[in-house]
């Protein structure tokens, strides 16, 4: 590196995908203010996926100066998310930290749904994902085989999926999108198990804040109205905050979780697991619908479940 970095995320490389704007832009001040050379990887999208400006991630890296480095291309293909990882050992010596951010949208009630659609959403939200843990955690794995982080062996490793609410709860017109973000959080338990023994966690991070994709959102009815206007005033940088400490050593024993963060609110969501137990006996089926019902979730959306005043 050719910056003298401090804090104590000094010395470690992160990937940040979509880093070029919003959550990601945030993610990557959060990473970079606490010490660590970052890549901002970011085609310049549009939020549907269409189109593409490289200024979006190279304007942000000439900010920031000798510890990031832009990566234009998008990576919804292996060979690309291996060229990511490649830039980022290349230019800054290793990679640490591999957070998937990008994300696009393309909303449609699933009776009116393009396949085609459903099949650009999942290849940029969740495929992409896994090509780029597929090209980083062999890095991950050998870094500790290498030393890296100092004779107390190697502990830096971290990946963190951005995910949504919107995936745990489900929306109106997101099959795609919350079927991407779902995936995302069993990818990620599946990470953080198959990387423990390296000593690498993996969480995810369903985040609230101001973004393109709550200035997308079109109310349909007075709940859905006061929810977008709460979150108009919630910052991205508290996302880079979470991100920042699930990165730090504090974090290093915190693995498989899903949190959300909402301006200083920090959420830990449950997971699904077997809530109530019925079996199925000469009764039938009657008397089990009376030992499960109690249990039953209620079918409501992401925007109902948290539609209170935010604390910022």
């Amino acid at each position: 590196m050719n910056e003298t970095a401090t804090g104590d995320l000094a010395g470690r490389v992160a990937i940040v995908t979509g880093g070029g704007r919003g959550i990601g832009a945030a993610i990557v001040h959060g990473l970079h203010a606490r010490g660590a050379a970052v890549v901002v990887a970011d085609s310049g999208t549009s939020i549907g996926g269409d189109g593409a400006d490289p200024g979006v991630a190279t304007g942000l890296v000439d900010r920031l100066g000798a510890r990031a480095a832009a990566f234009t291309e998008s990576i919804a293909s292996p060979s690309a998310a291996k060229a990511l990882v490649d830039a980022a050992v290349d230019r800054f010596g290793c990679l640490d930290i591999v957070v998937s951010n990008a994300a696009i949208l393309r909303d449609a009630f699933v009776f009116r749904a393009d396949p085609y659609d459903w099949d650009a959403v999942i290849a940029n939200n969740l495929s992409a994902a896994f090509y780029l843990l597929a090209a980083a955690t062999p890095v991950l794995r050998d870094n500790g085989k290498a030393g890296r982080g100092g004779a107390g062996g190697y502990d830096w490793g971290r990946i963190v999926t951005v995910v949504s609410t919107a995936g745990l709860y489900g929306n109106y017109g997101q099959s795609a999108y919350a079927a991407a973000k779902a995936g995302l959080v069993g990818l990620t338990r599946v990470a953080a198990l198959d990387m423990a023994r390296a000593r690498v966690t993996a969480n995810a991070v369903a985040p609230f804040a101001h973004t393109r994709v709550t200035d997308t959102i079109k109310p349909a009815n007075d709940a859905q109205a006061a929810y977008k206007e709460r979150a108009l005033k919630v910052g991205a940088e508290h996302v880079g905050n979470l991100v920042g400490w699930l990165a730090g050593s504090d974090a290093g024993d915190v693995s498989g979780q899903v949190f959300g963060v909402r301006g200083r609110e920090v959420f830990l969501f449950s997971q699904p697991r077997p809530k109530r137990r019925a079996v199925l006996a000469d009764a039938g089926w009657g008397a089990v619908r009376r030992e499960l019902e109690a249990g039953f979730v209620p079918l409501e959306t992401d925007l109902e479940a948290f539609n209170t005043e935010p604390v910022v």
